[in-house]
C-alpha cells in the first residue's frame, strides 16, 4: 500500500450509530427514516421540488433519461471530458450522443463549441461541474436562450455544496444528479440522488422511481391502492446506506472546512513553485464557490504527466490521472450521432494529474505529497533532457 493513498474515506460523526439504528428499526429498504432526513436536507439546500435517493449517481442519470422519453433520432449533448456514465445513461435509453469540448478555464463544457452542435435533434444538454467548480453556466444559458425545448441536466457528482453566483450547484437545471460514492465529499459507499427542480416532473419521477407504480402516492394517502402505471425500475437507496450518509451530512460544515483546508494548503505550497515547474494550478472563478472535491494540476505534456505519476508512486504517493476522452473511446464512437473533434479535451486529458485528496489529509502528508510531486517533475525533466 502507498504511504499516502489517493483517497481515504472517513467516519466523521454518528454514522455507525445511525447504521445500527437503521438495522434495528425493522425498515432497512428504501424510503426509511434516514432516507427521509437526507432527502429533506438536500431539498432544502437546493430549493428542489423533490429529491429521490438512488443506488448511485449512474442510476440517477438513468432515471433522468427515462423522464426525457427519448425517441429514435433524439440526441443528447454531453462533455467528452467526463465519466462514462454521464453519457451511457442516455445511450441506454436510445439517444445518440454529441460530444462537446471543454474550455480550459473551468474544464467545463465550452459554450462556443456547444453552439455549433445544436440542431433540431437535441433533446438535452448535460453539464458537469468539474472538481466542484461551476462550468460556464452564463455562457451556456446564452447559447440555449432560444432553445427552451432543450432540457438542461446537471451531473453534479463533484459539486454538492458548491455555488455559482450564490446559487447552489444542483439547482441550475431541470434535473441534477448527485453521487455519494466513497471518493466523494459525502459518502455512503455507493449512492446517489436525482434532484427534481420543476414541479411538473415530480409525480412521474416518483412513479418511475418506484418500479413504475404509484406506490408513493398510496403511501402519502393520495390514492386508496397502487398499481403498475408506467415504465421504471428499482432505484431506491437502502436506508442503511442513507443512515451512513445522514451521519456525514450532519457534519457538512466540518467536512467542507476540512476539504477547503486541504485545497488551500496545496494551493499555497504549489503557488511558490508552479511557474518554475511549468505547472498550471486550478482556477476558481470569482463568481464561484468551490465544493472542494479534488485538487488537480496540469503538466506541460502527456509524457511529463505520465513520468510524474510513476515517480510519485515510487515515493509512496498515489496520484492519478482522470478521464480518457469519451469521443475517442470505442463506445463513444459507437453511440455518437457523428464524429466530433474535441482538441481541448484531448490536451487536458493528457496533462491532468490529481493529487491525493481526502478529509483528514494532514499538513505533514500534504508536504510529503508536494515534495514527491516536485521531485518527480524534476526527475521527469532530467530524463527528457
Amino acid at each position: 500500500m502507498p504511504d499516502i493513498p489517493f483517497n481515504r474515506p472517513a467516519l466523521e460523526g454518528n454514522e455507525l450509530a445511525y447504521v445500527k439504528a437503521a438495522m434495528e428499526s425493522g425498515h432497512t429498504s428504501s424510503s426509511g427514516e434516514f432516507s427521509v432526513k437526507v432527502a429533506a436536507a438536500l431539498r432544502a439546500e437546493m430549493g428542489a421540488e423533490e429529491v429521490l435517493l438512488t443506488t448511485s449517481c449512474t442510476s440517477a442519470l438513468e432515471l433522468s433519461a427515462l423522464l426525457l422519453d427519448l425517441q429514435p433520432g433524439d440526441t443528447v449533448i454531453v462533455p467528452s471530458f467526463t465519466f462514462t456514465t454521464t453519457a451511457l445513461a442516455y445511450a441506454r435509453s436510445g439517444a445518440r450522443l454529441l460530444f462537446c469540448d471543454i474550455e480550459p478555464r473551468t474544464l467545463g463544457m465550452d459554450p462556443a463549441h456547444l453552439e455549433t452542435l445544436l440542431d433540431d435533434s437535441v433533446r438535452a444538454v448535460v453539464l458537469v461541474h468539474y472538481a466542484g467548480i461551476a462550468c460556464d453556466v452564463d455562457g451556456i444559458r446564452k447559447v440555449l436562450k432560444d432553445r427552451p425545448d432543450v432540457v438542461v441536466i446537471e451531473d453534479n457528482a463533484h459539486g454538492l455544496f458548491g455555488r455559482w453566483r450564490d446559487q447552489p450547484l444542483g439547482s441550475l437545471g431541470r434535473f441534477a444528479t448527485q453521487s455519494f460514492h466513497d471518493t466523494k465529499n459525502f459518502v455512503s459507499g455507493e449512492g446517489g440522488a436525482l434532484v427534481i427542480n420543476e414541479a411538473r416532473d415530480v409525480d412521474r419521477a416518483r412513479v418511475l422511481y418506484d418500479k413504475g407504480t404509484n406506490r408513493r402516492a398510496f403511501m402519502m394517502g393520495q390514492v386508496d391502492k397502487y398499481s403498475w402505471k408506467d415504465t421504471g425500475s428499482s432505484f431506491g437507496l437502502s436506508d442503511i446506506l442513507a443512515a451512513q450518509l445522514w451521519g456525514q451530512l450532519e457534519r457538512r460544515e466540518v467536512i467542507q472546512h476540512k476539504r477547503r483546508v486541504v485545497f488551500d494548503r496545496y494551493a499555497g505550497m504549489l503557488a511558490e513553485v508552479a511557474d518554475g515547474l511549468g505547472v498550471t494550478l486550478p482556477l476558481v472563478p470569482a463568481d464561484c464557490e468551490s465544493a472542494y472535491h479534488m485538487y488537480h494540476v496540469l503538466l506541460p505534456d502527456r509524457a511529463t504527466r505520465d513520468k510524474v505519476l510513476v515517480g510519485m508512486r515510487e515515493q509512496g504517493v498515489q496520484a492519478t490521472f482522470h478521464y480518457v476522452p469519451l469521443h475517442s473511446s470505442d463506445a463513444g464512437r459507437r453511440f455518437a450521432a457523428r464524429q466530433i473533434e474535441c482538441p481541448v479535451t484531448d490536451d487536458i486529458s493528457g496533462r491532468l494529474l490529481r493529487l491525493p485528496f481526502y478529509n483528514n489529509l494532514t499538513e505533514a502528508e500534504a508536504e510529503q505529497v508536494v515534495n514527491a510531486f516536485t521531485n518527480a517533475v524534476a526527475g521527469a525533466r532530467a530524463n527528457s533532457a
